[in-house]
């Protein structure tokens, strides 16, 4: 074991302390085994028994992809509760998360099971990252232009065209301009026996 894994619960406290007691819940509640969800999310089962116990924090991209293998949010793995899940969502609360390069802004409420995104993807960042997953997305090109692979199919959209596609089909995005493309992004969180088969990188799991 080196240093990193001996990480002490206390250091976690300091983060995130709800996480690790929702991640052991939440795969049970699936029905997953520690070893099958593990590999799903591409993480060793030490490693995801150290994010269960509190011994290791999970970056955001790992708790992106342990959602979806949940078939939850990420709001629900970081054990937040909405009370009366208001309808509207004001832009001034709107606090931007950056992953992998990627802007994303939470564009729709916490804790339902479809979740909207306003996403800035960079030039030339993740590109290469085909995604596989279950559930639909649905996106909506604001600025620049996207270049969206379905399988073996390529398509350029500009301003104005949107798209609309079942996750299970490998998909890939990247930014055609130098200046980025700009997004409006909705995706659904599926509860299924086809959660375990999820094929996207951890580290780049959104969208």
């Amino acid at each position: 074991m080196n240093a990193s894994d001996a990480a002490s619960p206390a250091a976690a406290d300091d983060g995130l302390p709800a996480v690790a007691p929702q991640l052991r819940a939440l795969r049970r509640r699936a029905g997953l085994t520690l070893e099958a969800a593990a590999r799903s999310a591409g993480l060793s089962p030490a490693h995801l028994s150290r994010l269960e116990t509190g011994h290791r924090q999970p970056s955001l991209p790992m708790l992106l992809a342990l959602a979806r293998i949940y078939g939850t949010t990420v709001s629900e793995l970081l054990g937040e509760t909405v009370a009366d899940r208001d309808a509207i969502v004001r832009a001034a609360n709107m606090e931007p998360t950056r992953a992998g390069g990627w802007t994303y802004v939470q564009a729709g409420a916490p804790g339902r099971g479809m979740q909207a995104l306003r996403v800035r993807v960079p030039y030339g960042s993740q590109g290469d990252i085909v995604r596989v997953h279950p559930g639909e997305e649905w996106l909506y090109v604001l600025q620049g232009r996207l270049q969206l692979r379905l399988g073996d199919t390529a398509h350029l959209l500009g301003p104005g065209d949107s798209a609309h596609f079942d996750s299970l089909t490998p998909h890939r995005l990247a930014a055609v301009d130098h200046d980025g493309v700009e997004l409006l992004f909705v995706h659904t969180l599926l509860q299924s026996p086809t959660a375990t088969l999820c094929l996207g990188s951890p580290t780049g799991e959104l969208p």
